[in-house]
C-alpha cells in the first residue's frame, strides 16, 4: 500500500506503541545531552516513498519521534509526503486548515528510506539544499535516503553518493568502526556484526566523507554479479559537511527489527544530536585503515 498523509495522523498510539520498549520509554541509551540546547530543537521526519516501501518505516519513525519525547531534545514532526519541504508559505487550497509550518521552522531534517524521484518543484529542491548548505542546519539520510533523486546530482553531492545494489541482500554484516571516537559510533566495539542490508554505493568516494563504519573486507563473498566496488571499499555510516550543513548516513536500518535494537537506535540519535550541533565529531576523510 501507498502511505497516506493519515498514517500518522489516524493511529499514530497504536504505532507508536507497537515499536516501543516494553516501559514504554526508548532504551537507556539514549539519555539527554550534558548540555541540552535552550530551546527543544525541531526535527522534521520525512517517510514519503515513491518506489520500494520498507516495512521499517514507521518503526524508524516513532522511534524517532520517541526519542525526543522521552529526552526532551526535540520535537519531531513526522509526515508522509513532501510538503512542508520548501521555505515559502504555504497556501491552503479553500476549505483546508494546514499546518503552515516550513523548512525555516526547523533545525535538522531526516529522510526514513525514500525510494524513487521525489516529486519536488525546483523552489523545494533550491530550498532543501539551502536548508543545508546556507543555513547550517541538519540532515540524517537512513538507509534508503540513498535509494532515492538520482536525477538530482545536487542531492546526490549533499548525502555522498547514490545506492548501487546490496550484494548479499540481508545478512550478518561484519563491521569494523573506523572512528571510535565519533559520538554516533563510540558505542560499537571495532569489530562487531549486525543483521541488515547494507548499501553498495555509486558516485561516492571516501575521499570527500568521513568513514565511520564500513564492512569488513577479509569476511565478504566477492563470488557475487552485484558487487561493483573494485576496492572492496563498503561504507555503512559516514559524517560530512555539505557547506555549512553537517551530514549523516547509515545504511542500516532495513529492517524493521533494527529500530529495537539498542545499538543502532542509539547511533541514530546521537547522529541527530551530531547534526544539530549538540555534540562535536569530524567530518575529515581519512584513509582507509591498512589499505
Amino acid at each position: 500500500m501507498k502511505y497516506g498523509r493519515t498514517l500518522l495522523l489516524a493511529g499514530s498510539a497504536a504505532l507508536l506503541a507497537g515499536v516501543f520498549s516494553h516501559s514504554g520509554k526508548v532504551h537507556a541509551q539514549t539519555t539527554p545531552a550534558t548540555l541540552p540546547p535552550k530551546e527543544v530543537a525541531h526535527i522534521l521526519v520525512i517517510g514519503a516513498t515513491q518506489g520500494w516501501e520498507h516495512d521499517s518505516i514507521p518503526n524508524a519513525m516513532a522511534r524517532i519521534w520517541q526519542m525526543g519525547h522521552d529526552t526532551k531534545l526535540w520535537d519531531a514532526t513526522l509526515r508522509t509526503d513532501y510538503e512542508l519541504l520548501s521555505k515559502k508559505d504555504l497556501n491552503a487550497p479553500a476549505g483546508r486548515n494546514l499546518n503552515r509550518k516550513n523548512l525555516n521552522y526547523f533545525d535538522a531534517l531526516v529522510f526514513t528510506s525514500p525510494t524513487g524521484e521525489m516529486p519536488l518543484t525546483d523552489d523545494q529542491k533550491h530550498d532543501l539544499l539551502s536548508f543545508v548548505h546556507d543555513d547550517g542546519k541538519g540532515f540524517v539520510g537512513v538507509h534508503a535516503a540513498l535509494d532515492t533523486n538520482y536525477k538530482w546530482p545536487e542531492y546526490g553531492e549533499m548525502i555522498g553518493g547514490y545506492f548501487d545494489q546490496h550484494p548479499w541482500m540481508t545478512f550478518n554484516a561484519p563491521i569494523i568502526n573506523e572512528a571510535p571516537d565519533f559520538p554516533a559510533v563510540r558505542h560499537f566495539p571495532h569489530a562487531f556484526t549486525k543483521r541488515d542490508e547494507i548499501y553498495q554505493a555509486k558516485d561516492w568516494s571516501r575521499d570527500k566523507v568521513n568513514v565511520l563504519l564500513s564492512l569488513d573486507p577479509t569476511k565478504l563473498d566477492y563470488n557475487n554479479p552485484r558487487v561493483h566496488r573494485t576496492d572492496k571499499d563498503f561504507a555503512v555510516a559516514w559524517s560530512k559537511m555539505y557547506g555549512n550543513g553537517r551530514v549523516f548516513y547509515s545504511t542500516l536500518g532495513h529492517t524493521p527489527e533494527s529500530w529495537d535494537d539498542p545499538d543502532i537506535t542509539k547511533m541514530y540519535f546521537e547522529a541527530i544530536k551530531w547534526v544539530l550541533h549538540m555534540t562535536e565529531g569530524s567530518t575529515a576523510s581519512q584513509p582507509r585503515a591498512g589499505m
